[in-house]
């Protein structure tokens, strides 16, 4: 309620009750003030619901993929899913009137949301199989694979940056840093369930995640099917943080610290850390959001520079504290 009343335009949290009461009951005597209820409706709404989709998704995938990986300091970026997404997003931007003419004609604004998404999903299958020795996924070379592919990733957005004309710079470097600016009712309800299914199925990996904390071996000797357990939370973090890359662009820090505070408030118990860290991320990228709106009003700051600078004290006193 108070990020949908919070911005360039301030709406009191009592006309926004009257506003939402207005939209249930058509035959109310509410008064209708058609900006309040632009601004309302058109604008913030659908960037508050965008935000609490983008938040939940990068803390529970970061929670899981720290799990499989026993690493606090592991998070959807580290496998090369964020770097991949943004590649495939740079691409599209940087030849759409190039290569991507008529498909921009066709699916508009989804393309970029398609290029990102199918980003994602290569760059996390490319760097399983990379993974794979006698069948079975190693933690150690997808670690490793990651941090190869995010280099060439980076490498390659950099040179399509640096080709770039002067208004896809602005919208690569804006798009980078992270953004719920271009929030619509058809980017979220595109996006929804591509993010509610895998963060609803991350939910059911509480207790194999917690067998992973003994080690993989000890995993197996107790039944669990280690490679399966990887594999599919593997694919839901693509999912989830795909579909968040595609809508937002890169925004750091959440799947990182979101989960590693909710152990230090609640303990280590995956069952309780997956839900707490998807509500945790749901809340702390709206806060972003609201500071990004009212900061420097009515200049937006991008979202992702807000997570870094929250981010970064944070994350400073935690490696300070518990070395």
């Amino acid at each position: 309620m108070v990020s949908l009343g919070l911005g360039a335009y301030y709406i009191p949290v009592g006309d926004i009750w009257l506003l939402l009461l207005h939209k249930l009951e058509p035959g109310s005597s509410i008064l209708d003030n058609s900006l309040e209820n632009n601004v309302l409706f058109v604008v913030r709404m659908p960037r508050v619901l965008l935000g609490i989709l983008v938040g939940a998704a990068l803390g529970v995938s970061g929670a899981a993929i720290q799990g499989i990986f026993r690493n606090p300091l592991a998070d959807p970026g580290l496998i090369g899913i964020s770097s991949g997404a943004s590649l495939f997003a740079v691409l599209v931007i940087a030849f759409e009137s190039i290569l991507f003419t008529s498909l921009s004609q066709i699916m508009g604004h989804y393309l970029l949301i398609s290029g990102a998404f199918i980003g994602a999903g290569l760059t996390a299958l490319l760097v399983y199989r990379i993974s794979l020795k006698d069948g079975r996924p190693q933690i150690t070379t997808m670690l490793l694979a990651g941090i190869a592919i995010n280099g060439l990733a980076g490498a390659l957005t950099g040179l399509m940056t640096y080709v770039a004309t002067e208004q896809q710079l602005r919208t690569i470097t804006f798009w980078m840093l992270g953004s719920l600016g271009g929030a619509t009712w058809e980017s979220v309800s595109a996006v929804t369930p591509f993010i509610l299914l895998p963060v609803y199925g991350m939910f059911f990996f509480g207790k194999p995640l917690n067998t992973f904390a003994l080690g993989e071996m000890q995993a197996d000797l107790l039944g669990m099917r280690t490679d399966r357990v990887k594999l599919w939370v593997i694919t839901l973090g693509t999912l989830a943080v795909g579909a968040s890359v595609a809508v937002s662009g890169i925004i750091g820090f959440v799947g990182l610290l979101v989960p590693h505070t909710v152990r230090l408030m609640g303990g280590a118990d995956n069952r309780y850390v997956l839900i707490a860290s998807t509500i945790m991320g749901a809340t702390v990228l709206t806060l972003a959001d609201v500071l990004s709106r009212t900061l420097a009003a009515p200049i937006e700051l991008p979202i992702g520079v807000i997570t870094a600078l929250l981010g970064t004290p944070v994350f400073l006193y935690i490696l300070i504290t518990e070395k």
